[in-house]
């Protein structure tokens, strides 16, 4: 009888690079690498678009801190007793 073996989802990195002449060197070294099964080079850009859901959370915060209804901490120490209260 033969024994099913599971097979597992390959695994992805992500890596973000500040120097882009290093991307042709890293490919090329991430390549030789045994197990790679590929590499791509993507860019990546902040996408800044405040969606209606996000607006409606952002009016909501704002209508909670105009009726006082948030809590505000001045100082790190104070935030840091706050959270240990919980």
């Amino acid at each position: 009888m033969a024994v099913a073996t599971p097979i597992s989802k390959p695994s992805q990195m992500v890596i973000t690079l500040e120097d882009n002449a290093l991307v042709a060197d890293i490919k090329r070294a991430l390549k030789m690498i045994r197990g790679v099964a590929s590499v791509r080079v993507a860019n990546i850009s902040d996408d800044n678009t405040i969606t209606p859901v996000m607006r409606r959370s952002i009016n909501k915060a704002r209508r909670e801190y105009a009726n006082g209804e948030t809590i505000k901490c001045s100082t790190p120490e104070e935030m840091q007793r706050y959270f240990d209260s919980l």
